[in-house]
């Protein structure tokens, strides 16, 4: 039976209710600030050796995205601003599908979008639009040279017991931007469920992202056996000249609609 991650903490769901293939407006998860990685603690050891639990764990991400890169489905974007009472006053929403070629080339086409109500993210729509290309870190062996994973306890995670590791780049880059922040990984099938962390380069602040610094991604069962990204979300606080705004983004993937002969990444 189809097994659907509820992360509590954030109440990004409710039942699977929140996990349905909805065609309309992006449904953001309720308020939850995203400011730091929280500190580090002495774990106890994991029941197996944790080269070996690391091994397991990008092995199952191969799997998964040689599966996602073989895999149409749609990104949904919100961008909402929120006054210091805490109501929306300004918002832009697009959404896209991400088109499986047999060649092995991905395209995309807009399939709605709306006209921005913003007033302190002011930028064209489409550099807004930009803000959807935000990749999920995923974490194929392959990468392995270019991070150090540490093993940091297990942690339940809703109704699923969970691996935590933090990630960190063994060396920046000016060109290349890594991943440094947390992961959890279900404790059955060895594959990541939640990342949070933030995207680094030599170029602090540099990413391509601001004002958006740190991204916590949950992902969704897709096929009893497909742990695909679901939501992304970020939450940052700009000065304003009538005081502080409060800017969200969040990215919604839905309709995962995976195809034979998946090439490798």
């Amino acid at each position: 039976m189809k097994r659907l991650l509820a992360f509590a903490v954030l109440v990004l769901l409710a039942g699977g209710s929140a996990w349905s293939h909805q065609q309309g407006p992006v449904k953001p998860p309720p308020d939850r600030v995203i400011k730091r990685i929280p500190t580090e603690s002495a774990p106890e050891p994991p029941p197996i050796p944790v080269e070996e639990l690391i091994r397991r764990v990008t092995e199952r991400e191969n799997e998964i995205i040689r599966a996602r890169n073989a895999s149409s489905y749609q990104v949904s974007l919100r961008l909402q601003e929120f006054d210091d009472a805490g109501e929306m006053v300004g918002e832009f929403q697009m959404a896209k599908d991400m088109l499986f070629a047999a060649d092995g080339k991905p395209s995309e086409k807009v399939v709605r979008t709306s006209r921005s109500t913003l007033t302190h993210l002011v930028l064209p729509s489409e550099e807004l639009a930009d803000f959807a290309r935000i990749r999920a870190f995923m974490l194929p062996s392959i990468s392995l040279e270019f991070y150090e994973l540490t093993y940091a306890g297990k942690q339940p995670l809703d109704e699923l017991s969970t691996y935590m590791f933090r990630v960190r780049p063994r060396r920046l880059s000016r060109t290349h931007l890594y991943f440094e922040g947390l992961i959890w990984v279900d404790d059955r099938d060895f594959a990541i469920v939640k990342t949070y962390g933030k995207w680094v380069s030599e170029v602090e602040q540099k990413t391509g992202f601001e004002p958006f610094v740190f991204f916590e991604t949950i992902r969704e069962n897709v096929e009893g056996k497909l742990w695909f990204p679901a939501f992304l979300r970020s939450e940052e606080s700009l000065p304003a000249g009538a005081g502080p705004a409060r800017i969200r983004l969040t990215l919604r993937f839905t309709n995962y609609k995976t195809h034979a002969e998946p090439r490798i990444p």
